[in-house]
């Protein structure tokens, strides 16, 4: 009767489970606020399937054993893999979890690094199954464990590139030369990281196409990391004005470009960065602040050089954003200011330009 009762209660979870699964998401999504329960919204049905059909599963066996159905072997197989996927479901959810209280809380998270755990572990259940299954057919495991020598060998030299694929992942994550979804730069190819796999890097560039990367071509050429600054975006520029030698004037526009741009609330220096810097600095002490986490400062305005038709102020400083569109935005206004501070002043600004000289005697090409 206990077994009747039990099948019955399967049954109905069977068919309320897509009602039950509804319920429990809209339960879920009004307790959204919080983390764990919004991330396990993501996940009822992923992580419910396998042990559902695992709970069904089970149920079948017993009564094809009541009912003397040889099914051992096909049982031992299914049950494997239904356990296999839900532990991998059930673990995916954990380290979700773990990323996102991180991320909350704003911490550094490595997120790569975490996915790389989850390959390493899909990987990892893979060779477990497989082992369990040689160990259930009768194979002699210690036997095949002495052969590996031999064995070992020929499949190295088979499969050498993407076992240097995969110790090049590991060495990628551990030289932390990038992180997923930094823009980075390569002598082929730029765009943010969407993924750094066990085998191979995944980059979606600006025209919105995906390359796929082995990571032995990655680790073994330079990399540019434009994501690795959290302060200053440079602005570089040269103002081109018409030659003068009125060098009082030239030395009061350059003087007053420099002081616009100390002023200006977007432009990097000692005093409007200070205090970001002030929680690092204590932190940190063995090494150069600026260098370790990216910050510029530099604020040059001079005049650098006599080209053939101007005289070139070189204008060099940083934005405070690193955001494209902020510093498009901050550049904008600063070539504003420039303009402005020009137009009030006795300079001209200098333009290509070409004097043709027009000869209107008569008879010049004549015999004289």
């Amino acid at each position: 009767m206990k077994e009747i009762i039990i099948t019955i209660l399967v049954v109905l979870l069977d068919f309320f489970y897509p009602l039950m699964s509804k319920k429990l998401k809209i339960f879920l999504f009004k307790k959204r606020k919080k983390l764990v329960y919004r991330l396990f919204y993501s996940r009822v049905n992923k992580i419910g399937i396998p042990l559902l059909l695992l709970i069904n599963f089970n149920v079948i066996t017993f009564w094809l054993k009541k009912w003397g159905v040889p099914y051992e072997n096909i049982a031992f197989y299914i049950n494997l893999f239904l356990i296999a996927w839900a532990f991998y479901e059930i673990f995916k959810y954990v380290v979700y979890t773990i990323i996102s209280v991180k991320l909350a809380r704003k911490a550094n998270v490595r997120r790569e690094l975490f996915l790389l755990v989850i390959n390493l572990t899909k990987v990892f259940l893979v060779i477990v199954v497989f082992v369990l299954i040689l160990s259930h057919l009768g194979v002699n495991l210690t036997a095949i464990i002495t052969s590996l020598g031999i064995g070992g060998v020929i499949v190295g030299l088979a499969a050498k590139d993407t076992l240097s694929n995969f110790f090049d992942s590991i060495r990628l994550v551990s030289e932390d030369a990038f992180h997923q979804g930094d823009w980075i730069e390569t002598k082929d190819f730029e765009g943010f990281v969407t993924e750094i796999g066990l085998t191979a890097t995944q980059i979606r560039t600006f025209d919105n196409s995906l390359i796929t990367i082995p990571n032995s071509v990655l680790a073994n050429q330079w990399v540019k990391n434009w994501s690795r600054r959290i302060i200053g975006r440079r602005i570089k520029f040269w103002i081109k004005i018409k030659y003068t030698t009125d060098t009082q004037e030239l030395n009061r526009v350059i003087s007053e470009i420099r002081t616009m741009l100390e002023h200006h609330p977007q432009i990097v220096t000692d005093r409007k960065i200070a205090s970001q810097l002030r929680k690092k600095m204590m932190k940190n002490t063995l090494f150069s602040i600026e260098d370790k986490y990216g910050v510029r400062k530099t604020l040059l305005v001079y005049l650098d050089e006599f080209d053939d038709y101007s005289m070139n102020i070189l204008v060099y400083a940083f934005s405070i954003t690193v955001d494209w569109e902020g510093w498009l935005k901050v550049k904008q206004d600063v070539l504003f200011k420039v303009l402005e501070i020009i137009k009030n002043s006795k300079l001209e600004l200098a333009y290509p330009t070409s004097v043709i000289f027009h000869d209107e005697r008569k008879n010049l090409w004549k015999d004289s």
